[in-house]
Parts: structure tokens; C-alpha cells; sequence
């Protein structure tokens, strides 16, 4: 296969999440007012209690067995490496670029945090479905690549809501001490114009009772507090349901009692499955969707300086592809890699994502 052929085989994928995204920004703006912030929120619901838990349950109890998660175990090692290495590079970036404090989670967490879930779930398939892909039958192709896909949405979910969203929480809490601080400055500004060395001394005893109250026990209190929150948000997560929906499709289709009642052209409960199936094929042009509706947002205002942006689009876009072709290419020499080239693809892919949208 040559050059342009796979560079025509590669691109199709991304001009139809272009197109697809274009018409969805066209939907969300004043003009036409299809997919206001609204209507997005609700379809963003409907999508995530339903359409994708169905695809990726659809997807798993048709092609996943026992052996193929036994042999899928590199795949949430290659996730962490993708956290490790966008964790490090991000670090480096905030360390040349120097931004304000507050900032310095985000950045670390867009550089580290891929979106493993909704794009590959609209990428692999349409690789899938070009003629000239490397990738074999394309029916084979497409309900392997979404099984992939679902298994690495699945195990993002949990990186993201344990070392993203811990990056995330210390940012806030620095930004709202900056802005709590600034506005106890302002107001001391203001009040020295008129106060009375009453009133001074009022504000010194207020500040020294507030003092000796975060250095109670009442802090240790709060700190667990947060411990207990961090957890249940985890397990929150675990139990969101596309998760649910990826967990019994692994549960369907590793048990041959449980798989066979559902799935196959015999099966008593076939209907089921073709149900489910029906139900999910609605995900991927919704999540296309709903993504070019929420870039028109960030395209109106933005506060960070151009130079952090670059800087992030050179750690996800460059330096990540880079590392991962290395890391695939050695876990492959290794052996830990299963023979399928469409899992080492995917590998490869987590590499290259853009930014998670869980972030915001």
C-alpha cells in the first residue's frame, strides 16, 4: 500500500469528525440555535445514560472472551504510561512557560489526560469501514475496534477520576484562595479610608480567632472530609453507566452460558442484543455532534496566554505520538503484545488524543 493511499485511508476518519463536528458548531450558534447549552446538557445526558453504555455492552459480549482480556493486560499499563509521560512533559512545560499558579493543574492534566473514550470510539470504526484499510474485514474490524475502543474508555474513566481529577481539585483550591485573598486585600483597601482604630483592632481580633480555628482539629477533620469525597467520586465513577455497561459486556461475553443466551442467530434472548445494538448505533453521531457544538464556547473567550496552548498541543500532538511509537514498538519486540494489529493501533492512538473533555 502506498503513501497516498494510507494517507487517504488515515484522513477520511478525521474529515468526517471534522465535518460532522462543523455541523454541529453551525447547530449551536446564535444563528441557527438547534443545540443551545440546553439542549446540549440533555443530549449529553441521553448519551451517556443510554446510547453509550448500549454500544459498549453491544460491542464487548459479541467479541470479548476470557482469553482476550487475559491478553488485552498491556493496554491499561500503556494508559498509565500515557498519564506518566504527559504528567512529566507538563511538569517541564510549566516549569519554561511559567504560568499563574492556578493553572498549573490544568495544564499537567490536559498535557496528561488523553480523550480515551468518545474519539476512539468515532475513529477506530471509520478506519474500519475504508476500503483500503490495513485493517482486514471491516465488520471483523469495526465490532473489534469498538471493543477496544469501549475497554479503553472504560479504564480512562478510571485514571481520569483518580489523577486527573486530583490535579484538577488542588487548582481549584489554589484559585480560590487567590480570589479570596485578593478580595480580602481589596477590602482592606477600602476599609483603611475611613475605619477607626476600633474598628482596626476588631479586625485584628477577628483575624487571630480565624487563625487559631484552622489550626484546630477542624482541619484534619476537613482533610478527611475530602479523602472520603476523592473515594466516593471514584466509586461514583465506577458506577456511572458506561462503565456498568462495559463491565456486563465483559461479564456477557467471558461466561459461554450468559453469552449464549444473547448473542448468536439461535440465542432465546437475541432480541435483546439487537435491541441493544439499535440503541447504541445513536452514540458516535451524537458525541460528534455535541463536540463541534461545545468548541463554538471555547472559541468566543479564552484567558490563557497562546503560548501555553502551543505548548500543550506540542506535548499531546508531538512529543506523545513520538513516545508511544517507541513504547508500542517495544512492548511489541517483547512480546506482551497480542498478534491483532489493530490493538497496537490503538495503542498508539491513546498516545496522540486530544485533551479529555471529563477535564471540564
Amino acid at each position: 500500500m502506498g503513501f497516498w493511499t494510507l494517507f487517504e485511508v488515515a484522513s477520511m476518519p478525521i474529515l468526517q469528525v471534522l465535518l460532522i463536528s462543523m455541523l454541529g458548531a453551525f447547530m449551536a450558534t446564535d444563528y441557527c440555535k438547534i443545540l443551545p447549552p440546553d439542549t446540549r446538557r440533555s443530549l449529553n445526558k441521553l448519551v451517556f445514560v443510554a446510547f453509550t453504555p448500549s454500544l459498549m455492552f453491544a460491542n464487548l459480549a459479541k467479541t470479548v472472551t476470557l482469553q482476550d482480556i487475559i491478553s488485552w493486560w498491556f493496554m491499561p499499563v500503556n494508559i498509565g504510561i500515557t498519564f506518566l509521560v504527559g504528567g512529566i512533559v507538563g511538569w517541564i512545560v510549566i516549569k519554561i512557560l511559567r504560568p499563574k499558579p492556578h493553572l498549573e493543574g490544568l495544564i499537567i492534566a490536559t498535557c496528561s489526560s488523553g480523550n480515551l473514550g468518545n474519539l476512539l470510539l468515532i475513529v477506530v470504526p471509520a478506519i474500519c469501514n475504508e476500503d483500503g484499510s490495513p485493517f482486514g474485514n471491516r465488520n471483523v474490524c469495526s465490532t473489534v475496534g469498538l471493543s477496544y475502543a469501549s475497554f479503553s474508555m472504560a479504564l480512562g474513566g478510571f485514571y481520569i477520576w483518580t489523577i486527573t481529577y486530583h490535579m484538577m481539585k488542588t487548582s481549584a483550591v489554589k484559585f480560590k484562595a487567590l480570589e479570596a485573598a485578593e478580595q480580602v486585600v481589596s477590602k482592606e483597601a477600602n476599609n483603611k479610608l475611613d475605619a477607626t482604630a476600633q474598628t482596626q483592632l476588631l479586625i485584628k481580633a477577628e483575624q487571630q480567632q480565624q487563625e487559631l480555628e484552622s489550626s484546630s482539629p477542624n482541619t484534619y477533620q476537613k482533610e478527611k472530609a475530602s479523602w472520603v469525597k476523592v473515594v466516593h467520586q471514584i466509586l461514583e465513577e465506577l458506577m456511572a453507566p458506561p462503565t456498568l455497561g462495559a463491565i456486563l459486556g465483559f461479564i456477557f461475553g467471558s461466561i459461554t452460558w450468559l453469552r449464549n443466551l444473547i448473542i448468536g442467530d439461535g440465542a432465546p434472548l437475541r432480541v435483546i442484543q439487537d435491541s441493544i445494538q439499535l440503541l447504541g448505533d445513536g452514540t458516535i453521531p451524537c458525541i460528534t455532534l455535541i463536540l463541534g457544538a461545545n468548541l463554538i464556547q471555547g472559541l468566543r473567550s479564552s484567558t490563557i496566554r497562546p503560548l501555553i496552548i502551543v505548548g500543550v498541543i506540542c506535548v499531546r500532538y508531538i512529543i506523545q505520538p513520538i513516545i508511544g511509537i517507541w513504547v508500542v514498538k517495544a512492548a511489541g519486540n517483547l512480546g506482551f503484545l497480542p498478534p491483532d494489529p489493530l490493538f497496537r493501533y490503538v495503542l498508539m492512538l491513546q498516545f496522540s488524543l486530544p485533551p479529555a473533555m471529563n477535564i471540564g
